[in-house]
């Protein structure tokens, strides 16, 4: 398995990306809403990457909910996740019931073709002043946040899916979009660790699978984004937190990594400062650049921490999934949370 994670054009593999993905540098693919048309073009998709190697490549996709769903059409509409952080404000009992059963039928649905996981639960605190994070997060209380998104994992694991919190140490605070721009976030330690880390610290300490950092920098804290720094990622996450799983990088094709130099330089730099694996999204000329000229031994650790990242074999199909009477009553309950919600604007990466 390699150490990067790359994307594919269209609804069906091609051989030329068929070809690129047996690269031994390539570990996984991320998928998009271009790559769908209806769950059974999808299975066929997924099991064409799958099929391409042994052991199979990863294959991720951004599906948290809300405007972060890729797959709609043949799928479950899921609510935003503040919706359930709505919920909460008024029975934390009943958030709690519906977060986990949003995170059975998102990852159910998503192993019944063939996706190994989605990079959720958005972790970010919401302080009401990130457009690009907004409704994703589930609430402005870090313990609604980690009660929220301790339900939603109970439930992802339910349906054979690891999660990956995201955006460490936290996106939440900073108004500028990491994917048009450098965000900066004047905190100190101190501050971050009162708030934005409590979710992060107590996810981790009830089995989180993997994390996501943020292309944030911080520079009270150290003068790189925290998906470049070794402070970020080994001082605070590894060693203070105790964090073992699994780190991928945000996209290094946003303006946020712009900071660490080309391509190849921005994924070197991810992973000198502790990443597993990097992602190099909706850009096929960079990826066939980082292809050509990366040069990157993976530790036996990242290789271990990656293969905990596949889902659950063996998934029910979608078919047999609608025959289970606790999995229809679980899809009733999710289709009634924030229906009368307007929705924000799609975000695209």
């Amino acid at each position: 398995m390699g150490c990067i994670m790359l994307d594919v054009a269209g609804t069906a593999l091609t051989e030329e990306e068929a070809q690129r993905l047996r690269h031994p540098l390539v570990g996984g693919v991320i998928l998009f809403s271009r790559n769908y048309q209806s769950p059974s073009q999808l299975r066929a998709l997924t099991a064409a990457i799958h099929a391409v190697r042994t052991p199979p490549l990863l294959i991720a996709v951004d599906h948290e909910g809300g405007r972060v769903q890729r797959f709609r059409e043949g799928f479950t509409k899921l609510p935003a996740m503040r919706e359930l952080g709505k919920v909460w404000d008024a029975d934390p009992a009943r958030a709690r019931h519906l977060a986990q059963q949003v995170g059975w039928v998102l990852a159910a649905e998503l192993r019944a073709c063939g996706v190994d996981f989605s990079f959720t639960p958005v972790l970010d605190m919401d302080y009401g002043r990130s457009g690009v994070i907004g409704n994703r997060a589930f609430h402005r209380n870090e313990n609604a946040i980690f009660e929220l998104a301790l339900a939603l994992q109970l439930g992802l694991q339910r349906g054979g899916m690891p999660s990956v919190g995201k955006h460490f140490p936290g996106h939440g605070y900073v108004e500028a979009d990491s994917h048009l721009d450098i965000p900066r976030d004047e905190r100190d330690l101190f501050d971050l660790e009162l708030g934005d880390l409590i979710p992060f610290r107590r996810m981790i300490a009830n089995g989180l699978t993997a994390i996501m950092p943020a292309h944030v920098i911080y520079p009270r804290v150290d003068a790189r984004p925290a998906g470049f720094s070794p402070f970020w990622l080994q001082s605070v996450l590894r060693e203070r937190l105790h964090f073992q799983g699994c780190i991928f990088s945000d996209d290094l094709s946003m303006e946020g990594a712009s900071v660490a130099g080309d391509v190849v330089q921005r994924a070197q730099a991810a992973f000198q400062a502790g990443c597993d694996m990097a992602l190099v999204c909706n850009d096929p000329v960079a990826a066939e650049f980082l292809l050509r000229n990366l040069h990157h031994d993976m530790p036996a650790a990242s290789r271990a921490r990656l293969i905990q990242m596949h889902g659950k074999p063996n998934p029910p199909s979608l078919d047999k999934l609608h025959e289970f009477p606790a999995f229809r009553q679980a899809l009733d309950e999710v289709s009634t949370i924030g229906v009368s919600s307007p929705e924000l604007p799609l975000v695209n990466r």
